[in-house]
């Protein structure tokens, strides 16, 4: 849940994954609820006879115009409502949200969930016109939604529309040119978007997110004022404003010049730049230095004062793309520069000149990684980027889909055991199958369960619980068995359930719970001797974690309503 009390946009209702046919209404209904606009008339209860006098409304918001402002809609509704008797009793919402796809908007897929699982105590759904129901770039998708509600028994009504939905031959013909009304609207929109954020860039304004590392946005009004410079987390707020990048803080830029310079002038790989950087305790605005962000940082031409944009896009919520050089954007000199342009350009002609294997074929790749391997006696990624002459590892990604796959080809194990990397995609569905029965055991059990598809976490009430898999790590000359757990770049407060593997990393040994606030850093390695000490306790199968879980939801729900700091300041107990 977020601050206002909805759910976010990969959540999905985990009722009917559990078969549940009846739960309590969550907190977000009662908010539904009370933000039904004033003039809409509200009974406490009707009698079951009068079911069919009972509607819900829908009300959705992006970015349009005036006319679509919630309290507009929800007035046309009201008197859509009142003149066929119709008793408004839920209200389902949509701030902010565009009607591209569904996955962002938690308002309609409450509203969806709520009708397929019988959960819905009305038989009408009023909406101010089509576009609200949704700008489906796909018509049928809209068709979709609209057909589950019917075949559910529930009625969907367009208040504003000058035709009635009452499946007519007229009504249903109109209905599918408003669909495709709705549809090229939004493409019209994004083609005069992106043509209006091109004509920007060219002049040299910022379009685009947060800067790297180094720059900072400088605010500029519609007469060319400037209006300070933008932190992180804030963004302008008026379409007249512009933004300008600006060098960033010293000890930044100073980073910044020395990354290109140990890069250029010391020849290190991206991997030894971020292991020095992170050894002497410089971080990327407090997180660690990886391989692909000092990547990222080389190839940056905004740090010789040059403006890019149209590399890629993704357009109406389709799949991102790169696109092709000469579409490009690209506008020098319009901002200070904080590299210097000779040393970026040889930064440039290192990374191209490692990459190179245009006309090279598949055999003359492997020989030369073969020459490599005789010379040096082992190969690495920092090993092959560091040595003249020979592809970077990503041609060699490219090429033949891993360097594991290049190192078979040419016969050479490497010492250091990959098989992690390999086993990826089998620690993913242990980690699905985990999320599926833990939340269907809590929606059982009469809890209301959301479930993050993308990140699978499970959220109940107001607690996040992650999942993570503990991996059995043979470190050389070690006495006792250990495991690690990697962190993840996003982990929210609550609890986190751990998959802990047996040797071999095949099978599943057991099950362990710890509070997210004890996962710090990158990852955390532990032995059966120090488990306790980082708050991790033991069960054995999988019914033990769930009652675990069960409990420990029942308590921290009770508790921060008391205390909101305590969901990641309780200790764990192995009750």
């Amino acid at each position: 849940m977020d601050g206002r009390g909805a759910v976010h946009l990969e959540d999905v209702s985990f009722a009917a994954l559990a078969g549940c046919r009846k739960l309590p209404k969550t907190r977000d209904a009662f908010e539904a609820d009370s933000m039904v606009n004033a003039l809409v008339p509200h009974k406490i209860s009707l009698p079951k006879a009068q079911r069919t006098l009972r509607a819900a409304q829908y009300v959705r918001m992006s970015t349009d115009h005036q006319q679509y402002s919630i309290e507009n809609q929800a007035a046309v509704i009201a008197a859509y409502a009142q003149a066929r008797g119709l008793e408004i009793v839920r209200t389902y919402r949509d701030d902010g949200e565009s009607g591209l796809a569904i996955k962002n908007r938690p308002g309609l897929i409450g509203l969806i969930a709520d009708v397929c699982q019988r959960r819905a105590n009305f038989d009408h759904i009023l909406i101010y016109d089509v576009s609200r129901w949704g700008r489906f770039q796909d018509t049928d998708e809209s068709a979709h939604y609209e057909f589950v509600c019917r075949e559910a028994g529930v009625t969907v009504s367009y208040c504003a529309e000058q035709f009635e939905n009452d499946g007519t031959v007229i009504s249903s013909i109109v209905k599918n040119i408003k669909r495709v009304m709705a549809a090229e609207y939004s493409r019209e929109l994004s083609v005069k978007v992106h043509a209006g954020a091109c004509h920007l860039s060219r002049l040299g304004f910022r379009q685009g997110g947060h800067p790297c590392f180094g720059l900072r946005r400088e605010l500029f009004d519609g007469s060319g004022r400037s209006k300070g410079v933008l932190e992180a987390g804030q963004w302008k707020s008026l379409q007249t404003d512009r933004i300008i990048l600006r060098p960033g803080p010293q000890h930044e830029i100073e980073t910044v010049r020395l990354i290109f310079d140990r890069f250029v002038n010391g020849h290190r790989t991206e991997t030894k730049i971020a292991r020095e950087l992170n050894l002497c305790g410089v971080f990327n605005r407090g997180r660690p230095w990886t391989c692909g962000k000092i990547h990222y940082l080389l190839q940056n031409d905004n740090y010789i004062g040059t403006n890019r944009y149209n590399r890629h896009s993704a357009k109406l919520r389709t799949a991102r793309k790169e696109n092709a050089p000469a579409d490009w954007i690209k506008k020098e000199g319009v901002f200070e520069p904080i590299v210097d342009k000779e040393i970026f350009a040889k930064a440039q002609q290192m990374l191209m000149d490692r990459q190179h294997t245009r006309g090279v074929s598949d055999e003359e790749m492997l020989k030369r990684l073969r020459v490599l391997l005789h010379r040096r006696g082992r190969l690495s990624r920092d090993v092959i980027n560091e040595t003249e002459g020979i592809p970077g590892t990503t041609a060699y990604l490219a090429r033949f889909g891993s360097l594991s796959n290049a190192y078979r080809l040419i016969g050479y194990t490497p010492k250091r055991n990959y098989e992690h990397i390999k086993s990826r995609p089998v620690r993913c569905d242990m980690i699905k199958t985990t999320v599926l029965k833990v939340g269907s055991a809590l929606a059982e059990s009469g809890r209301d369960v959301r479930v993050d598809q993308v990140r699978q976490i499970l959220r109940v009430h107001v607690i996040a619980i992650s999942f993570r898999v503990a991996r059995s790590r043979n470190a050389r000359g070690a006495t006792h068995p250990s495991w690690v757990i990697v962190r993840g770049r996003h982990l929210p407060s609550g609890l986190v359930a751990v998959i802990r593997l047996s040797d071999g990393n095949r099978e599943i040994m057991d099950y362990l719970i710890m509070p997210a606030s004890r996962l710090v850093g990158r990852d955390l390695r532990f032995s059966e001797r120090n488990r306790e000490s980082f708050g991790l306790q033991r069960y054995g199968t999988m019914a033990g974690l769930i009652e675990t879980i069960k409990r420990r939801v029942s308590n921290l729900a009770y508790l921060t309503k008391r205390i909101p700091s305590v969901l990641d300041e309780r200790p764990a107990s192995n009750g």
